[in-house]
Parts: C-alpha cells; structure tokens; sequence
C-alpha cells in the first residue's frame, strides 16, 4: 500500500473526509446515556421558569434558579408532568419498575409485596439486556423503608445503598435550619455523580446515571453564602422564607455543577437527561410565619395529595434532536421513563405487561405533540395502608379524585380548572360514573388496598 503522502492531493482529501465521516457514523451509532435528576418535594412552582410558558403564574415569585432555567431551555418542559405518587418512596419504586404504587406499595397482599417487587424488570436490568455495556449508579435518597430493597438487587452497579430522608438531614436527628458545607449532601453527591461519568467515558462505556437529591425535603439546610443572598431580597407572597428559598438555591448550583460536567465530558450530543420531583411540594413549612398564598399556588392542595399540588411536578427532558426552549402539554409521569429508556436504547425484548408507562420518544422528537400509548389510555394515581386511601384517574383533561372513606368524589376539567376548585359531579354525573369505574375496575384487578390499615 502506497503511503498516504504519495497519493495526489485529491485521494487524500477524499480518505480523510471519509475517515471523519466513518468517525461521526460510528459516534451517532453509540448507545445513548441516560441521566435522571430527581429531586425532593419540590413544587411544580418551585423554580424561576415557568414550568407551564403559558401561565404567568407557575414560577417561584421569590426563589432563583438558573441553573434549573438554563436545563429547560436546553430540551423541553412538559406543562403535565406527574410523579408516579404525592410521596416520596411510592414515587420511587415507580420510577424503577414503570408500575403503579397500586400495584406494589399499596397492596392487599403487603407481606409478599416485596418480594413480587424484586421479580420486576428495572430500569438497569432493562438496559443491561439492550446492552452489556452499559454502567448504572443509583446516588443519593432510594428510601425503601417498607422493604428495604437495595439498588444492587434492582440491578445496579454502584449505589450509596439504603439510604433515607435522614441521610441527608432530614426531619430528625440535625438541628435545623441550618448553615451547612455541604447542606442536603448537594455537593458531595454531585461530586460522585461526575466521578462516574468520567470513569464510564475513560471506559468507553455508556451509562444510566440517577441522582436522588435529598433537597428540598425537610429539614433545612443550606449555604450561609446562599441565605445572606436570600435575607437581601425581597420575598414572594407564595415563596417568602430565605431560607428554603437559599436550600433550593443550593440545590440549584448543583445541577449546574452537574451540567457544566456534561458538557466539559462531551456528552450533550448522545445522552438523554430527565428531571422531574417525587412529588409535589409541602403546603405549609414549620417556619417562616403565616402564608400570603398557597405555597403550590395555582395548584390545589400539595405533597400527600390527590389533587394536583400533590403529584404535578416540574418535569423536562433534553437530549438528541429534542428541541430547545420547547414545551409540550402531553401529559407524562414518571412511571414513563423505563419504557421511554428501552425505545431510545434499542431494547429488543417485548416489555412487560404490568408495566403502566409508556414511551415519550416519539412526543419529544415530534415538537412535543402527539400520544403516549401506555397499556391503558388514562393515568391513574393511588395511595392506602399507611395513607389516608385517596386514588384519582386522569383522562383527556378529566380528572376524578376519589377519597375512600366517604366515598367522596370530585370532577374536575383541568383545561379550564388548574387549580381544581369547580367540581362537576353534578353537572357531569356520567363521566364521573364512568371514571369512578375505570378507577375501580382497575384497583380491583390489581387487589389494591383501598382501606387505611395499620399494617405497616
């Protein structure tokens, strides 16, 4: 073979344009990365962009997010995003299974719930059948205190264990507010994060990368750089206490840190980042005096909550050729995201049945428009045992919320009614027939508790 400083002119710069275009094919033809940012209790209103562009009032009116602003204007937000659950732990077995909390936390059968639950086809194992390579972590809050399920036996690689809300200073055992180094473990978490993501790019190796922020779950900790920012400015008639509003700041630089290591790694172009909260934001805060306004205002109500303070959140997506400073009305949960993850990584394997999600591929790569084909075409949400048994199904922009106890049931257009506040039981007495037995149907199926019981 001749060598190349022989050939003419024109050979070369056909092999090297060649050799570049191979090298970009071969690139594209990389499986993608997949970050999920999790973050804890926070509101659908809890950022400074608007989570809806359309309503003036779905931001904070008092905290400072840019980091989180500059991670929504990169992809596209949805105005109906949902976490799986208004509480924390339900949310996150969701997430990592793609099931309902019907289906696992809140069970008839509580006592084998664990173990069916371990059976399940996870996210890391999901990924590791589309593809051996890939590298999974699972760092900061898991909270499976009903089971204590680790994230080795759901499949991952690295993990900090069985951690809780009290690992990372939560409502006992630190003395709060407070003044922190590293308040929630913001810092040493991220540090982690990027630790993994340097190693997994040394290796060549793509990756599932999941970080469990225990911000902005009680207590509170933040910066004291941060608070004396927050004492200076002027407070929010929704948001008015410093020092919430300097943890979620904290919380914020972050997922900058997280974001700027994105990018100084050369990852943007291939990887997939999805941030949303385990549910909606606590209506009320043991300090800071009397609220002005709602803390979830215009939503109703808040974390623990059927109604839509408790399980709307702030949920956007970035990745390939997802448009930016894009949004999208479809509404979405968390319990998409394994199936979501399995269409973008090329999973061969026919998912399973149980599995509520479906996958928003196609919604995020069609300027936000279009259907998510879950199994069912309504959302449904669910809570009893150890919870006050609330359930409530979505579908269209209908939404029931039932309260078992009384048997109580609400309607609610939520194209015309966000904040829940005009109930059309009476007005609507056949879709609220027809949704109350969708919802019944559906728990009695699945043997649901539909009671709260002491069981633990």
């Amino acid at each position: 073979m001749r060598k190349l400083y022989k050939l003419p002119k024109i050979f070369i710069l056909i092999i090297l344009t060649s050799q570049i275009c191979l090298g970009n094919s071969k690139k594209k033809e990389l499986p993608p990365n997949f970050i999920v940012i999790l973050t804890d209790d926070q509101s659908y209103v809890g950022t400074s962009f608007l989570t809806n562009p359309e309503d003036s009032r779905t931001k904070s009116d008092y905290y400072q997010t840019p980091n989180m602003d500059r991670l929504a204007e990169m992809g596209m937000r949805f105005t109906n995003g949902y976490s799986p659950a208004p509480f924390c732990c339900p949310t996150r077995k969701s997430i990592t299974i793609g099931q309902t909390p019907a289906k696992h936390e809140y069970q008839k059968d509580r006592v084998n719930w664990p173990k069916e639950f371990r059976k399940q086809l996870s996210i890391p194992q999901m990924l590791k059948k589309a593809n051996p390579n890939y590298q999974t972590a699972h760092f900061g809050k898991w909270d499976a205190r009903y089971d204590e399920v680790t994230p080795e036996e759901m499949g991952y690689d690295f993990s900090d264990g069985l951690t809780g809300n009290g690992t990372g200073g939560g409502k006992t055992g630190i003395e709060w507010p407070a003044a922190l180094d590293d308040p929630k473990l913001i810092f040493s978490l991220t540090e982690r994060a990027g630790k993994f993501m340097e190693k997994q790019v040394e290796s060549g190796n793509p990756f599932y990368l999941q970080v469990s922020h225990y911000a902005v779950h009680l207590g509170i900790t933040y910066t004291q750089e941060s608070l004396d920012k927050y004492n200076k400015l002027n407070p929010g008639k929704v948001h008015h206490i410093p020092e919430f509003a300097a943890m979620t700041e904290d919380l914020d630089v972050g997922i900058g840190i997280l974001l700027d290591k994105v990018k100084e790694l050369g990852l943007l172009e291939n990887t997939y980042i999805i941030f949303l909260s385990d549910n909606g934001g606590r209506t009320s805060q043991p300090i800071g005096g009397k609220q002005k306004e709602p803390r979830n205002f215009p939503l109703r109500a808040g974390k623990g909550s059927m109604y839509e303070g408790g399980i709307r959140v702030p949920f956007v997506v970035v990745g390939p050729e997802v448009e930016k400073n894009s949004y999208s009305h479809v509404p979405i949960t968390g319990m998409d995201i394994l199936p979501t993850l399995a269409d973008l990584a090329g999973y061969k394997e026919k998912l399973p049945e149980a599995l509520d999600g479906g996958s928003f591929n196609q919604v995020i790569h069609n300027n936000g428009q279009g259907e998510i084909e879950r199994n069912l075409p309504y959302l449904i949400f669910h809570h009893a045992v150890n919870r006050k048994a609330q359930s409530a199904i979505r579908e269209g922009n209908y939404k029931l919320v039932k309260t078992w106890k009384d048997n109580q049931l609400e309607l609610f257009d939520l194209s015309k009614d966000v904040s829940e506040a005009n109930n059309l039981a009476k007005q609507m007495p056949d879709k609220l027939k027809d949704l109350d037995e969708k919802l019944t149907s559906f728990l009695t199926r699945v043997n649901a508790e539909t009671t709260q019981t002491s069981k633990k």
